[in-house]
């Protein structure tokens, strides 16, 4: 039979959890301390073991919202918006480790549409991606999306973007097999002159690809000698979010 002062117990650690939940963004430690009339000293520790079972997180900025748990089971009837919601913060993460406009990717239509973007800090950065479509085979996410099976290169002759781009099904089903094997798309001015970007797969909790995260800048910034780091970064924060989604890759960072 449990005690009262375990029922106890589990009462306060379910009124904090409902005020987690029950907000739109993250609450902070005060707010849910005034909010719950706790003692700090017993909010603390309540949270502390919330976190520890997954069923709330901090964020950068030390505010708590719904944990793993949450995301992974809300996540079984999935939804773009819902995504974005989970994504953000990985996106944020992203953008602070490389300072480049960071941008979320779907498959729709035979095309990819971006559903989420952080800006570059840098003056010079990059368009407003969100809610543009752009062809797969000259992206990067769109590369991904390709090379996983999360998408399908629609019938026709592959649209001409540049002088660079990879119009040819042969060679783009070999640059697939190279993202394939590295862990990360590049385009490189393939789908607009001067634009570099480097993508990486976000799974979901059935193991399949059904997003790409990217990291895109000017190629005065993105050179040849930073992209294995930037691809670094993008691969971590993808796994970071996959395992949000309830799967864990097993990947490394870039070869």
């Amino acid at each position: 039979m449990t005690s009262p002062t375990g029922t106890q117990a589990v009462d306060r650690a379910a009124q904090l959890l409902r005020e987690v939940v029950h907000c739109p963004d993250a609450v902070t430690f005060t707010e849910l301390a005034t909010a719950t009339g706790l003692a700090k000293s017993t909010t603390s520790r309540l949270l502390m073991a919330l976190e520890r079972g997954g069923l709330v997180r901090r964020d950068d900025h030390g505010g708590f919202r719904p944990g793993e748990m949450f995301v992974g089971y809300a996540w079984r009837g999935g939804a773009e918006a819902g995504l974005v919601a989970v994504a953000r913060p990985f996106l944020d993460r992203l953008g602070d480790v490389t300072s480049e406009t960071i941008n979320l990717g779907v498959a729709s239509n035979g095309m990819v549409e971006q559903i989420a973007q952080v800006e570059s800090t840098y003056l010079i950065g990059g368009t407003n991606w969100v809610g543009l479509s752009v062809p797969l085979h000259c992206a990067a996410l769109g590369k991904v999306l390709l090379a996983y099976g999360a998408a399908q290169l629609p019938p026709g002759r592959l649209e001409h973007r540049t002088a660079r781009t990879i119009t040819g099904r042969a060679a783009l089903q070999s640059d697939l097999a190279e993202v394939r094997r590295r862990g990360y798309a590049v385009t490189d001015e393939e789908l607009e002159p001067g634009l570099i970007a480097v993508a990486a797969p976000v799974y979901s909790g059935g193991a399949a690809v059904m997003a790409a995260l990217s990291v895109s800048g000017p190629a005065s910034r993105l050179t040849r000698d930073r992209i294995q780091h930037v691809a670094a970064a993008c691969i971590a924060q993808a796994n970071a979010l996959s395992a949000a989604l309830g799967y864990p890759p097993q990947r490394e960072g870039a070869a």
